[in-house]
This record gives structure tokens, sequence and C-alpha cells, in this order.
């Protein structure tokens, strides 16, 4: 986790840029809050820059958070560090001092062809950064360039710091995996889910319809205590599966019904319930119908949540389950296809409501 700005300098910030991916932007911004609040960063995020869509600003944060977002973060593409100047000579000679560290270099605009940048002033700097005894490589660069046309320097320019590995969710993706159901939430957005829950390492998370397992594996990856519990055996075992083929370790895994399943002894509260139940459809509820079933079973779980914790579900719309002490605080539907729409829901506690004992 990057060090708190609390003591740090101002010659020790630098202003930081997210560039999301446009598939769900109200989405992708609400995963980058809760990323940024699990990495200790509280308050909302900038505004898109009307320059490029997705593209928000930070504000000044210290080194290595850029590569710390990066690392948590599904639904965009990259970080980057804006480059100060006020001229167009100050790009020249950034770029011609960071060519005389060494390395290699590529040079293009932000959303821009996978190409190399055939502008005549984006050219320029491309030489500089060579005048400075660097080298230019488009397909394995160790320095990566980004730009905007701005004034008054006519671009402003923005070095990336952190990208967004987004082949290591591919890998993860259902058909990759041992245990597989077709209903199963994707990598990406099971990722999406545990950054809403803001999980840290060594929190304890507990998903009281664990299915396939899809969002405690990307809770266990940011470092979560994780526990998992469903009344089908095969569900279960299929979890477990899963977890064993990514070397992923969990707390516990239950076989039983969730409102009737009992925290071990001085486990202490949960972080968060991170759950996406049965919707009825391909996932069984046991003959129970879905809306009732989260109705029984999500608020006891939430009665296990600390002060401060959090719900987090993945449901098709429909009425809160949880009772009036709770407020959504993030409600975003994302769509599936034509007859189907899930929303990614964040419940806070509205007042400070004491949290029931384990085994309560």
């Amino acid at each position: 986790m990057p060090s708190s700005r609390v003591g740090w300098r101002e010659a020790d910030l630098t202003r930081l840029w997210v560039e999301l991916s446009l598939e769900n932007l109200p989405l992708a911004r609400a995963e980058l809050a809760g990323a940024l609040g699990a990495l200790g960063a509280e308050g909302p995020t900038g505004a898109s820059d009307p320059r490029s869509e997705g593209l928000v600003a930070l504000g000044d944060l210290p080194e290595g958070w850029g590569e710390a977002l990066a690392g948590r973060l599904a639904l965009a593409r990259r970080c980057l560090r804006e480059i100060p100047a006020r001229a167009p000579s100050d790009l020249l000679e950034a770029f011609r001092a960071a060519g005389r560290a060494g390395g290699s270099a590529a040079f293009r605009p932000v959303r821009g062809p996978r190409s190399v940048v055939r502008n005549g002033s984006l050219l320029g700097f491309a030489r500089a950064f060579t005048e400075g005894g660097g080298t230019i490589d488009l397909q394995h660069p160790t320095r990566r360039f980004w730009f905007l046309p701005s004034e008054p320097t006519g671009w402003a320019g923005f070095e990336e710091v952190g990208a967004v590995d987004r082949r290591s969710f591919d890998a993860r993706r259902m058909p990759r995996l041992p245990f597989q159901r077709p209903v199963s939430l994707p990598p990406r957005l099971g990722r999406v889910a545990a950054n809403l829950a803001r999980v840290r390492p060594g929190d304890r998370v507990v998903d009281p319809f664990v299915g396939t397992g899809a969002l405690l594996l990307e809770a266990a990856l940011l470092g979560g205590r994780v526990t998992g519990v469903d009344r089908d055996p095969e569900m279960v075992r299929g979890a477990l599966r899963n977890f064993a083929h990514l070397s992923l370790p969990a707390d516990a895994f239950a076989v039983t019904d969730a409102a009737e399943a009992r925290p071990a002894e001085g486990g202490g509260l949960w972080d968060a319930v991170l759950t996406d139940p049965p919707y009825g459809r391909a996932s069984g509820s046991g003959g129970e119908a879905p809306a009732d079933l989260v109705r029984r079973v999500l608020p006891r779980w939430a009665d296990l949540v600390r002060p401060g914790g959090v719900v987090v579900t993945v449901v098709p719309g429909g009425e809160d389950a949880l009772g009036p002490e709770w407020v959504r605080s993030v409600g975003v539907a994302d769509r599936v296809h034509r007859s189907l729409t899930r929303e990614f829901r964040v419940y806070q506690r509205r007042t400070e409501v004491a949290a029931s004992a384990p085994g309560t």
C-alpha cells in the first residue's frame, strides 16, 4: 500500500491521472472511488477531462499511488503522471532529460492509434528523447508517454506509471477455471465489486452465496481473508477447487443455509459482506423466491459487519433487502443482455448502530 499523504512535502507529490475504460463509465468511476478509499485517499474523484472522456484527474499524490491503483482496478487502462510544463520548450527539455537517463520509450496520443505518432510536434518530443540518448521502441518500451491537445503548450504530456493488467483477468475467466458455471460473474466485475467493498489486506470478507467463488477470488487477490457459505455442497467443493487452482488461501468454506450459519466464536466482526445472490434463472435458490431468500439471509450477515464496514451486492434490481439503518451509497446498473440488468449496490450504516457479536 502506498504511503499516506500526511507528512509528504509538496515536492514529493505528483499530479496523477487515471484513464478509465468506457464500457460502463459510471461503474468505472464508482470502482475508482472505492479503490482510492481502500488505499487511504478519501474523498470524491475528479471530473472527467473534457479533452478525453474517461480521463480523470486525481490531484497530487505521493509516488507509488499510480502503480498501486493500476494493480487494483479492473475498469481502467492506465495511471498517468502529468509532466509539468508551461511551454513547449519545457516538454522538450523534460524529454531530453528523460533520454539522458537511457532506456527506450513510446510516444502516443491518449486514446489514439497504437502506432507511432505522426504529428510534427509529438515527433519533436520523440526526437528530443533520442537527442538525450534514449531510443524509440513501440513494442516493449521501458517508458511510455501519452499526450492530449492542450493550451498554452499545445500538448499536455503524461508518463505512464502503472498499466492495468487486463490479461490477468482473462486468465481467470470461467472457461479457464476447473469449476465452471455459465452464470458466474466475470473476474473484471468481481474485482469491481471487491473494490466497491474497499477490501484491504487482512480484511475479513464473507460471501453467504459463494457459488463458484468469483467474488471471493478477487477479494483474496487483494489480500482479504475470505469465508464462503453455500447450501449446495457441489458449489462449495467447486469454489475450493478454483481457489486451489489459483493458489489462493481461504479462511473457511461452509455447506449450510446461509441464514442458519454461525460464524466461529472469537472470529470477530466482518469488514465486508460481498455477494452475488442467485437470481433464480440459471442459478438455483432451493425453490425459494430469490428476493425472499436475499431478504432472509442478507440482514443476518449485515448485523455482523463492523462499524464502518460495508455490504456490497450484485442484484438484478428490486427493493433493498436491508433495513432503515442501512443506506445505499452506490447503485450502478450494468447491462448483461437485453433481458437482464444487474446492479452493483453498496450499503453503509446510516448511523453508528452497534453490530451484533458473532454467535448471537
